[in-house]
């Protein structure tokens, strides 16, 4: 289908250093107070720890907060609560500061980047540094035809590898990821019943706006239809992208596996992302081990590939946004661990 050869992956991601890992528990057991009073936090320590390849762990400095945006055609059958061809209106709020993740992001003093890789709007609406890495206008409907073409595909995932590398280049300590789409959770859902072998109701959610019944049914039945779509391609995980996924969830499929080869730590939001980290669990099993689920979405979907994954939520509020919320909630637990395993005195 492709040049991308995304075996290579498998060889190229290798676990955080366990050695390590075992260095900071064992530097655990000297701090005070007793080991486990910080129950998850200690947790998060010694992972930080060994992503990191040292003990003490050092603080994180140089966050990222990164958000793929994308239109989905699927949302024109009224799968969503927001409009299709919405997606433009959630990334000019994220830019222009007036977004729940741009007002977290300005809290914790994370940077924003939002990526355009499928708006269904004039590129000229947005700055050249959002749409460069843009494939297309929109992502084809999948209950009917293909997201992307190969072309198209490759180069989504290509993106996504190329932004891990400039993240880790200019020194991101720790990223964490989210989307903003309309329809995109329709793909997802779909992408997680294929690769779960689930019916469709069992992975149809409500969204993160919230849909009602009529609309709910509207998008199980999309995702009914597009989960026969990628059936046939399951041994292909870029040609599953291609078939029932859009330009957004493959470009994120792809930073996650380079961030991990570049050993970046990822914190993962709400279904979508949790439907890429399961795509690209299928290409390197070891994948998974640089990443953190940020949140319970409360999506079945979500939960289904989260078990699949073996990741356990850091937190779980009822929050349904979506649009990296969820992760950026999570980043002050993980700078508390991080703090706390770094400047807390050894007992004498």
């Amino acid at each position: 289908m492709s040049g991308l050869n995304l075996d290579e992956f498998a060889t190229l991601i290798e676990r955080p250093d366990p050695g390590t890992r075992r260095e900071a528990e064992e530097r655990r057991e000297r701090l005070a107070p007793r080991p486990g009073a910080f129950g998850r936090l200690d947790e998060l320590g010694e992972w930080l720890a060994a992503a990191q390849g040292g003990v003490p762990v050092k603080p994180v400095e140089r966050p990222k907060a990164i958000l793929f945006a994308g239109d989905h055609g699927v949302a024109s059958l009224g799968v969503s609560a927001g409009p299709a061809e919405g997606a433009y209106a959630l990334v000019r709020a994220a830019l222009d500061g007036e977004s729940a993740p741009a007002v977290l992001a300005r809290t914790s003093g994370v940077e924003l980047r939002i990526v355009d890789m499928a708006l269904d709007c004039d590129p000229e609406l947005l700055p050249a540094e959002v749409t460069r890495h843009r494939v297309r206008r929109g992502s084809g409907r999948i209950d009917i035809e293909d997201a992307l073409t190969p072309e198209e595909a490759e180069a989504a995932f290509r993106a996504g590898m190329a932004i891990a590398d400039e993240e880790a280049d200019s020194g991101t300590d720790l990223v964490v990821l989210g989307d903003l789409s309309v329809g995109g959770t329709t793909a997802a859902g779909a992408l997680i019943g294929a690769l779960c072998g689930t019916d469709a109701s069992v992975v149809t959610g409500r969204g993160g706006a919230g849909i009602d019944d009529l609309a709910w049914m509207r998008k199980c039945a999309a995702i009914r239809d597009a989960l026969r779509r990628a059936r046939p391609v399951l041994g292909d995980q870029l040609r599953l992208l291609a078939t029932t996924g859009g330009a957004d969830l493959t470009a994120i499929t792809g930073f996650l596996l380079q961030s991990a080869v570049r050993r970046t730590p990822v914190i993962l939001d709400g279904v979508v992302s949790a439907a890429c980290a399961l795509v690209a669990q299928r290409v390197a099993f070891r994948a998974p081990d640089w990443w953190l689920a940020g949140q319970s979405s409360g999506d079945p979907a979500q939960a289904k590939a989260l078990d699949r994954i073996a990741l356990n939520p850091l937190l779980d509020h009822g929050v349904t946004l979506g649009e990296g919320t969820g992760a950026l909630l999570a980043l002050p637990l993980v700078r508390a661990a991080a703090s706390l395993a770094a400047e807390l005195p050894e007992r004498s």
